[in-house]
């Protein structure tokens, strides 16, 4: 036999039980404790009003491999949905939240780092985008993100005297786009947020249990809008996409 074709078979033995010890599927770590493929996998919050499915934005990478991160750290697991306002949005992610007793006040834990934000221009608050929350501008006029704390929007539906409202006295004569103007008009949604808080993600299934939980009875504004009975995430996970 030809010593050239002889070499050949034998490198492909060796491509075939070299295979045959490599993992399936190639999955490279890409720092942080995260591998590419859970970029492409969605997140399920598991409360105890449902389940709610996000699938989080590319566009907002610093954000999106944090939550990744801390989903798969269990950071989220047993917090609560410390604020609730109804027509509003519904906040969770402090981790003081997951012993605390009845009728604490909420919304100062930290995880100790911010992120950086990332406004884009064609992510806005209609209903059902998930968001970073973030202390004031007053201490944080560049407007860092919370490491752990979210919100999802619930919203409501806008008129279009009720947008140039919001485009005076909330966004400083700041346009809003015609395009998102009708969608605050048929889906709703809290356009004042605009460009001030970074969207890293949206709601793809459960925005019903989202409306569940916006609608549950609230110490109100003095008691820092927490539920009177606690609407916990039981388990976050990373899935499989749909």
């Amino acid at each position: 036999m030809n010593q050239d074709v002889t070499d050949f078979f034998g490198i492909v033995k060796y491509l075939l039980i070299l295979s045959m010890f490599m993992p399936v599927g190639c999955n490279p770590k890409i720092g942080d404790g995260l591998r590419k493929n859970d970029l492409k996998r969605d997140v399920e919050l598991t409360t105890s009003k449902g389940i709610i499915v996000l699938r989080l934005s590319d566009s907002t990478p610093l954000h999106r491999n944090n939550f990744i991160k801390l989903i798969k750290q269990h950071t989220y697991d047993s917090v609560l949905f410390h604020r609730v306002i109804k027509s509003f949005m519904i906040q969770a992610g402090d981790p003081d939240s997951k012993t605390a007793v009845r009728g604490q006040k909420l919304g100062d834990g930290s995880l100790g780092y911010t992120v950086p934000a990332e406004f884009r221009q064609s992510l806005f608050h209609k209903k059902g985008v998930l968001a970073a929350a973030r202390t004031g501008d007053d201490v944080n006029p560049s407007k860092a993100s919370s490491a752990s704390q979210f919100y999802i929007v619930q919203g409501k539906i806008f008129t279009d005297a009720g947008l140039d409202s919001v485009e005076t006295f909330r966004l400083k004569g700041r346009k809003i786009p015609l395009g998102q103007r009708e969608v605050y008009k048929t889906i709703g949604g809290a356009p004042h947020l605009d460009q001030n808080y970074t969207i890293f993600g949206q709601v793809v299934k459960g925005l019903a249990v989202v409306d569940s939980i916006a609608n549950v009875p609230t110490s109100g504004r003095l008691g820092g809008d927490r539920p009177i009975e606690d609407v916990r995430i039981v388990k976050a996970r990373l899935v499989k996409r749909k």
